[in-house]
């Protein structure tokens, strides 16, 4: 737990000193939602159906602009193939790298949503089920993220292929972070679809350390 806390701690400074990556993530997202209402219309009812996909469909977006930095620059430096070495566990430094993106990332995105959709004028029961659904989706897009940040590290220019990668992926957490809000919208109660997304975050929280460790081993060789 020790070098997890220094890795994270490490992260969470870097991307405090340089804070444009945050600020990035948050503005695309909101610029994002906000042009639906210029294409589709100002009509209320359509934009509050719409609501739960644009907002979900614009955060897998802005979650994919700072996924091609994720592993870059500790390659770059060196500290990467340190932590495969000498230090501790990849796995455990992966985990620690992908809990700092989402605290850069996820966490901004899941506080800037409710005011989103009040914009988009969506019904008021939904916005518990949007804030969890959030919280549990947005983990899952950095972990998954991990594996094709960790895939395309040696990559120039590689942030297109990261999102071909990574986008047919996300599909699931899309469906249910959608079905969840829709759900509790229409009084039928989201708790399935949150459960679903749990069950994803579980898996991802097991799985996606180990794809990605994997990756960056290879991609030391």
């Amino acid at each position: 737990m020790r070098e997890f806390a220094a890795i994270l701690g490490r992260d969470l400074r870097v991307a405090v000193r340089q804070g444009s990556a945050t600020v990035l993530v948050v503005v695309f997202f909101v610029i994002t939602v906000t042009l639906f209402p210029l294409g589709v219309g100002p009509e209320l009812n359509i934009l509050a159906r719409i609501a739960p996909g644009v907002i979900w469909v614009a955060a897998l977006l802005a979650a994919l602009l700072s996924l091609d930095r994720l592993f870059q620059a500790d390659l770059e430096d060196g500290s990467l193939e340190q932590m495969a070495l000498a230090g501790p566990p990849l796995e455990i430094a992966v985990l620690a790298k992908v809990a700092a993106h989402w605290l850069t990332t996820g966490v901004p995105l899941i506080l800037a949503a409710p005011v989103l959709a009040v914009l988009l004028n969506m019904d008021g029961r939904g916005f518990l089920v949007l804030v969890a659904a959030m919280a549990l989706g947005t983990p899952v897009l950095s972990l998954i993220g991990a594996i094709g940040a960790a895939l395309t590290v040696n990559i120039r220019r590689g942030g297109v292929l990261l999102s071909l990668l990574v986008l047919p992926l996300y599909v699931p957490v899309l469906i249910f972070g959608v079905g969840a809000i829709d759900a509790a919208v229409f009084g039928l109660g989201g708790q399935a679809n949150l459960l679903l997304l749990g069950a994803l975050l579980l898996a991802a929280v097991t799985l996606c350390p180990l794809a990605s460790a994997a990756a960056l081993r290879l991609a030391l060789e």
